[in-house]
């Protein structure tokens, strides 16, 4: 007999995977925007399981080398139930008004995001 809750291993949620590589001359205050308007905001309307910022401590690094960016130094993880929920939830929270205004005061303008990756991946049991 299978383990864990039959409806969720029928239905696995989706986790999305956002890794940001930001201009690290503007990394502190992409920080303190962050904590102070951003996450509070995006926790507020999606489920947000986690959004950390690098340390300065070196990343490991090992197979093939990685381009002139590095490693991501910024790393989220929102839940979502299925690819319907995000394209209609994510589209409608970053086109809200609220958010436009919080997105209008990231340090160095949307220019100061040098890559964005976002990947779409679920649980093994």
């Amino acid at each position: 007999m299978p383990h864990g809750n039959p409806t969720i291993e029928q239905n696995p949620m989706i986790f999305e995977i956002r890794n940001y590589h930001f201009d690290p001359s503007r990394f502190e205050e992409y920080k303190q925007w962050a904590e102070e308007r951003a996450v509070p905001y995006l926790k507020a309307n999606l489920d947000i399981l986690g959004f950390w910022v690098s340390t300065n401590i070196s990343p490991e690094v090992n197979g093939a080398p990685q381009d002139e960016l590095g490693s991501a130094n910024v790393t989220w993880i929102i839940r979502w139930r299925d690819t319907e929920e995000r394209d209609e939830r994510f589209r409608k929270v970053l086109s809200s008004p609220e958010w436009q205004a919080i997105f209008e005061h990231v340090p160095g303008g949307p220019a100061s995001y040098l890559r964005t990756e976002s990947k779409l991946a679920t649980e093994l049991p």
